[in-house]
């Protein structure tokens, strides 16, 4: 993500190309983790009660783990 970062930071200072680049790459950054989000909650899902009662998951926090995984690493 740093690179993307320094990129976007680059681009940035060539106009409306750089802007437009830049808008760009948000969106495929933002898919990404939107895939990751679904992906994530798609496999927690599959769980049984017992297997996540074993990884001392509840069912009601599939969802907020599943938003730490995809966009945690963006802070």
């Amino acid at each position: 993500m740093a690179v993307i970062a320094q990129s976007q930071n680059a681009a940035a200072d060539h106009g409306l190309r750089g802007r437009l680049l830049t808008a760009i790459q948000r969106m495929q950054v933002n898919r990404a983790r939107r895939a990751v989000y679904r992906q994530t909650v798609r496999e927690l899902n599959a769980l049984t009660t017992r297997d996540l009662d074993d990884l001392g998951i509840n069912r009601s926090m599939i969802t907020r783990l599943a938003h730490e995984a995809a966009w945690a690493s963006a802070k």
